[in-house]
């Protein structure tokens, strides 16, 4: 890659190519594999990576929502995508740009079954979400005959799968929770399945589901943070690698005196001669400012360099006192130099976080090494 020169994020397509293929090397034969592209793609370029992941063989695409399939319908992405949050007044533009909605209510499966008939659909096809355990989304086990009431008479839509999601798959202190989630839901799965004698497609896991639980794999996985490098399984992480760094550089040293103080609110104040670096990334970048005033760093040629002060909205300051570098200079904020777990960690936050935090504005760089 030629010299860093602004703010980037760098994107390695063969790092997701190779996290594809391991993730794929946990699957049956048969088992088909959903690549999770919702949220820009975990924060990286959703139409860079769908595209890609296109070309490498993915069965089924998952976004949050209606517009983040629109999205990637115009950008020319064939595969079907299913989206699990659809809000109600978005169920025509699902069906004008093939989208497969998740229907997880009375409420959203009455509405999509009228909606879908008075645009003369027959047998739509749609995937039906039950909870059992996580307490966000999904019908409860006591609505099974509720829906299959409806669906006897419902022509417009077909029933594509049926799904679930565990809440707690990376732990395994948890491991008796997401065993008895993973009977209910193949308990529920069945009954559904012979009242309406259908063959719906199943599938619960995530990442970490299908590493700690691939008993469960079902006929489908829903893969996302594995994709992107990252495991919930420190024994598993050696297995992955992050597709993004992102890179900034110095904009200008300053020579700070005892006794200065540094950024908005001086929040930090030096007792000692530093010398500081500024670099052009802040919190409006999705640097939050709970990294600043040496919670987070950077690295510098190879040094840690705390983050110093409040972090500003598109700048943040870092000391650079005992590190040989010039304005200009290249600057690592997060990739292989400096783990965007150590970060996250700094603040009692998740990598998920940061990653889906990065601004728009922040110029993606996509390259293969």
């Amino acid at each position: 890659m030629p010299k860093t020169t602004e703010t980037i994020l760098e994107i390695n397509l063969t790092a997701l190519g190779n996290n594809y293929r391991y993730l794929k090397s946990k699957l049956n034969d048969d088992t088909k594999f959903l690549g999770v592209v919702k949220a820009f793609a975990y924060g990286s370029d959703a139409i860079v990576i769908a595209k890609e992941l296109e070309l490498l063989g993915v069965d089924y695409f998952a976004v949050a929502y209606v517009s983040e399939g629109v999205n990637l319908r115009n950008a020319g992405i064939k595969t079907p995508i299913l989206v699990l949050h659809p809000q109600l007044e978005n169920f025509e533009i699902l069906i004008d740009r093939c989208l497969e909605p998740s229907l997880y209510s009375g409420r959203a499966l009455n509405h999509f079954i009228k909606i879908a008939a008075e645009k003369n659909q027959s047998n739509y096809p749609v995937h039906l979400k039950f909870n059992t355990g996580l307490n966000r989304l999904g019908f409860h086990e006591g609505e099974v005959d509720e829906i299959v009431s409806l669906l006897k008479t419902a022509t417009s839509i077909k029933i594509t799968s049926l799904f679930s999601h565990l809440a707690a798959s990376e732990d395994l202190d948890e491991k008796s929770f997401s065993e008895a989630q993973i009977k209910l839901f193949t308990s529920i799965s069945k009954n559904l399945s012979t009242k309406l004698d259908l063959h719906p497609k199943l599938h619960m896991c995530n990442t970490s589901g299908l590493l700690n639980f691939p008993q469960a794999q079902f006929d489908m996985v829903r893969c996302g943070i594995g994709l992107y490098g990252f495991s919930n399984i420190i024994e598993e992480q050696r297995n992955f690698t992050p597709i993004a760094t992102l890179k900034t550089v110095i904009s200008q040293i300053h020579h700070i005196h005892s006794g200065e103080s540094i950024g908005y609110n001086r929040s930090f104040k030096s007792t000692s001669a530093i010398v500081t670096a500024t670099l052009p990334i802040g919190h409006a970048d999705g640097i939050s400012r709970s990294y600043g005033n040496g919670k987070g760093w950077v690295w510098v040629h190879g040094k840690k360099a705390p983050i110093i002060g409040n972090v500003c909205m598109d700048m943040l300051m870092i000391e650079i006192t005992t590190i040989d570098c010039k304005e200009g200079d290249e600057v690592i904020v997060f990739g292989a130099e400096n783990s965007i777990e150590n970060l996250t960690d700094s603040i009692n936050s998740i990598s998920y976080e940061l990653l889906t935090a990065i601004s728009q504005r922040v110029k993606r760089v996509v390259t293969r090494k």
